[in-house]
């Protein structure tokens, strides 16, 4: 009687959690070797023009990720055209070097918050696009690849 309880608590949870979960779709990153001309696109269809939601950068990493942190360049197009560009930075470890994010073996996942309290103002397609913009300290010019990150996703979610 126990195990089944635990499992049905299990199952109820990840049922909640989903049902925040409006959009979630990662790319993977050929041999964890992230070039600079790699842009990651993804696209989201907006049906809901009222409800607020939190839109994430989601990253996985291994053991290769050689920052403490990463600068990425964001760009969203409105399906109405308008176009919203940011350039971003996360910490990806702590004051000691640790890999920050989830995740037991030697990749991490860390979910970034991008746009929290978002409102698509307009039903239609979104169209997201991810790069990384990272450097070397004293160089001008952008790394060309960026080893140790496998995987790029965006994730949005309800708030309720």
């Amino acid at each position: 009687m126990p195990k089944l309880l635990s499992l049905f608590i299990v199952l109820f949870l990840l049922g909640s959690c989903a049902k925040n979960t409006v959009f979630s779709e990662y790319q993977s990153i050929p041999d964890a070797k992230w070039s600079k001309n790699n842009v990651i696109k993804f696209t989201f269809n907006a049906i809901d023009t009222i409800e607020k939601n939190t839109i994430f950068i989601n990253l996985r990493n291994n053991k290769d990720y050689g920052f403490n942190n990463i600068y990425l360049i964001v760009d969203v197009d409105f399906p109405n055209g308008i176009q919203l560009k940011d350039t971003l930075q996360y910490k990806m470890t702590d004051d000691y070097g640790y890999f920050l994010g989830n995740g037991f073996t030697d990749i991490k996942e860390n979910k970034l918050e991008f746009k929290p309290n978002t409102i698509f103002p307009v039903k239609g397609a979104y169209h997201f696009s991810v790069q990384q913009a990272m450097r070397k300290n004293g160089s001008e010019h952008g790394l060309l690849e960026l080893q140790g990150i496998t995987d790029v996703g965006i994730s949005i979610e309800k708030i309720n």
